[in-house]
């Protein structure tokens, strides 16, 4: 009985988290008007492509949406590169005031990040980087939270396996490509998830720095499109549902590897 209950509840909380997700997928193949009725549709009387025909053809949303996941693929890819080693290196390596240096690293995520917008947009300035991809690679280099968690799951690869392919004669650059990368795979697929969200979603930062409609990123060309078109609840769910798209997808792949990340630890082996 006590499964039953507890069942029953899950699949109702999940069947109220999903229906304005499956309302906002099914508004989008409506016509004009047709969303803003009351009692809400929740199947169109047409289904219908012209809202993604606006966005893309009328609109131009596809340059936005290119944007969005050239960077989003880039800084995920860097920063994976950069945190791996970091991680890597604080937890494997001995040099002179390491700790003193990752305590200083950790310390600094108590700040904002609102409270470094402003240096950090004066020093990208300086560089002549406003108003270009840069502006937006160059801050997702390396993420504290990222050597953090790399570093923690470091402490979990023997030191023996290292040691013994030393001995073998392998150098420091070959043992992390060919031996800790591969053990890092569970953490690096949930720090990916993470690092692409956080790109792909991200609105203030691309807003400040991109100058150009053409660079803007997806979130800032839909907040201009839902200024300009708030009356077309239809087409405003279309940008929503390419909005999410690429995240299902990239959460999709990385499930596997990304439930084992977060699973790490639970079991004593």
């Amino acid at each position: 009985m006590k499964k039953i209950i507890l069942h029953t509840v899950l699949i109702l909380i999940a069947v109220v988290t999903l229906i304005p997700f499956l309302w906002m997928i099914s508004a989008s193949f409506m016509l004009d008007g047709h969303a803003s009725v009351f009692p809400p549709r929740f199947l169109p009387d047409q289904f219908t492509l012209v809202q993604y025909e606006r966005l893309f053809e009328r609109l131009s949303i596809a340059r936005n949406f290119f944007n969005s996941l050239v960077l989003s693929i880039l800084v995920t890819f860097i920063s994976l590169t950069f945190n791996s080693m970091a991680g890597y290196a604080f937890a494997k390596y001995k040099f002179k005031g390491k700790d003193k240096l990752f305590n200083l690293l950790i310390s600094s995520m108590i700040i904002p990040a609102q409270v470094t917008m402003l240096p950090l947009f004066l020093m990208l300035k300086w560089m002549g980087f406003i108003n270009t991809y840069m502006a937006i690679i160059i801050p997702g280099l390396a993420n504290i939270f990222g050597i953090f968690l790399i570093r923690q799951y470091c402490f979990s690869i023997p030191d023996s396996l290292i040691e013994a392919a030393r001995i073998d004669g392998a150098d420091d650059f070959l043992i992390y490509r060919k031996i800790i990368l591969p053990l890092l795979t569970p953490v690096l697929a949930t720090l990916a998830i993470f690092t692409f969200l956080g790109t792909w979603n991200d609105f203030l930062w691309p807003l400040i720095v991109m100058t150009d409609d053409s660079m803007y990123t997806l979130p800032v060309a839909l907040a201009n499109l839902m200024l300009e078109h708030a009356k077309d609840p239809e087409l405003m769910m279309a940008g929503s549902v390419v909005t999410i798209l690429p995240v299902i997808i990239v959460f999709l792949a990385l499930q596997k590897y990304y439930l084992k990340g977060i699973m790490m630890g639970s079991v004593k082996e």
